[in-house]
């Protein structure tokens, strides 16, 4: 504890001082014994898990004039537990003794982390599970921005400078695809917003959202965004280091040091770079463990404001199998969602590819595909590579007829994949109408605007025209279904909570 706390006005003679650092002991041994009574009713009100993540990091420092103070690692779990429980741990502390009237929560100072024999740094009543995490992460985020930078970040300095930053970090991680870059990506409506949050994190040396969390189905370019943003930082800036690798492989990662016992070397590696990538973090639902160890990295490179990068297929209030501690940290910056692709982004994908092929690919041919195939970007892209491969090793045109043929296992895939029927009874189901009123004559909100969806949806999904869609609904023409397409478009720009109730009746039925 600090000068001021142990000293209680013991100024005079030597004997004034000893009464003085005896009351400050038994004060300070008051204070844990109180805190430990503290804890314990706060463990039963929020329970295990939340008491984990926030409160078992937390230290006593001292007592002083009605006030406790109690020191945690990191600005984010000071400030997270100050507005979370702070008036509650003010609260039960006032039960216990009614001379306490504050309690002050601060940051685990620099000096007491960086002095090994100090007992106040390792985390109280830590488990067998703990005792490797809690001091590392004091050791590497407790030190304010104007102590010198801690031993893992001086580090990933030097391998920067001697330019084996990146090698080393690919090693670690993933391999970046060179195809992937922002000039390879073909913008559109459904990816846009996401395409220019991974334009801002790429440019800036710092962003005001932290992390960004990309996602979306599967093959619509997430992983894409991801590599390209790694990319544009390496040469923009090559000093910056990058760590981009899967959730799979962190757990990987993470598993193969407990088995070797050496956990500080991985820390050290993922809380020393500028810039996580993290992608398909889904992959880490169920494993506690893993969850446990990326929730503190999260905290440290955050603390650190260092950036930090996520995909998953979901957003992170639908993710299962994560804690909710992890799903709200990863939801509290930037959360962009990509949208299926529309038949007019497929067709600029496939354009763009043929002209990276070198390929003249006829105009029917890529409409056909891009109403045939509405899967995913890497399914679409597949078909092109196909219907070119044939066309040169068998020394053919590349015509409909021969893409037809060349591609009839996976169009009857897509044929058979879903149906207008199918479409009509999942959308009944998530609106909670009968399936009878797809084709009834009534025109209520109620009814009328599931009935758009469905229309709009067979449209997107199915190879069928606008009168055949029409027919489906109770005999409407095909001026019907062009108008519930139009108005669904609409809705789905002007209201977010609509667009991602169409979205998820998508990937149901894709699914």
């Amino acid at each position: 504890m600090s000068p001021d706390f142990r000293r209680d006005g013991a100024e005079g003679a030597e004997g004034a001082g000893a009464v003085g650092r005896t009351a400050g002991i038994r004060g300070s041994a008051m204070a844990k014994s109180e805190w430990d009574r503290v804890k314990t009713r706060l463990r039963d009100e929020v329970g295990d898990s939340a008491y984990r993540s926030w409160l078992r990091p937390i230290t006593v420092h001292g007592v002083s004039d009605g006030a406790v103070r109690l020191a945690l690692p990191t600005r984010f779990l000071r400030d997270w537990v100050s507005t979370h429980y702070g008036e509650r741990i003010r609260t039960l502390w006032g039960a216990e003794n009614p001379a306490i009237r504050n309690v002050e929560i601060v940051v685990e100072t620099a000096r007491a982390a960086a002095v090994p024999s100090q007992p106040a740094a390792p985390v109280p009543e830590a488990g067998p599970e703990a005792p490797s995490e809690a001091p590392a992460l004091v050791a590497q985020t407790a030190a304010p921005a104007s102590q010198p930078a801690p031993v893992p970040m001086q580090t990933a300095a030097q391998m920067a400078e001697s330019g084996a930053a990146n090698a080393e970090l690919d090693e670690l991680g993933a391999l970046l695809d060179p195809r992937f870059t922002f000039k390879n990506f073909v913008v559109g409506k459904p990816n846009e917003f996401a395409w220019a949050a991974a334009r801002r994190v790429a440019e800036a040396d710092s962003v005001s959202f932290n992390p960004l969390f990309l996602y979306g189905g599967v093959g619509l370019g997430k992983t894409h965004l991801m590599h390209a943003i790694a990319h544009h930082i390496r040469e923009r800036n090559p000093h910056r280091s990058v760590l981009y690798l899967s959730a799979e492989k962190f757990m990987y990662r993470f598993i193969r040091a407990l088995r070797h016992q050496d956990t500080m070397s991985f820390k050290e590696q993922f809380r020393s770079v500028d810039v996580l990538m993290i992608d398909d973090v889904q992959f880490i639902a169920g494993k506690d463990a893993t969850q446990e160890e990326f929730f503190h990295t999260f905290n440290a490179l955050v603390d650190q404001g260092r950036q930090i990068v996520i995909s998953a297929d979901k957003s992170p209030s639908d993710l299962e199998g994560i804690e909710e501690r992890l799903r709200s940290r990863m939801a509290c910056g930037l959360v962009a969602d990509i949208h299926a692709t529309t038949y007019e982004l497929r067709l600029g994908i496939l354009q763009s590819k043929s002209e990276q092929m070198g390929v003249l690919v006829p105009q029917k041919v890529m409409e056909f595909l891009a109403h045939k195939i509405c899967s995913n970007v890497r399914e679409l892209e597949g078909a092109l590579n196909r219907v070119v491969a044939h066309a040169q090793l068998v020394g053919r045109a590349i015509t409909l007829e021969s893409t037809q043929e060349v591609l009839h296992d996976l169009l009857r895939a897509s044929d058979r994949r879903i149906t207008i029927e199918e479409i009509q009874k999942k959308v009944a189901e998530h609106f909670n109408i009968k399936l009878a009123e797809m084709s009834s004559a009534r025109r209520s909100r109620q009814v009328a605007r599931p009935r758009q969806v469905a229309m709009y949806l067979a449209k997107q999904l199915t190879s069928r025209s606008l009168p055949e869609i029409g027919r489906k609904f109770g005999g409407r023409d095909h001026t019907t279904v062009m108008h519930a397409v139009k108005k669904v478009e609409e809705l789905k720009e002007s209201d977010h909570g609509f667009a991602e109730d169409v979205e998820l009746l998508r990937r149901m039925l894709q699914g």
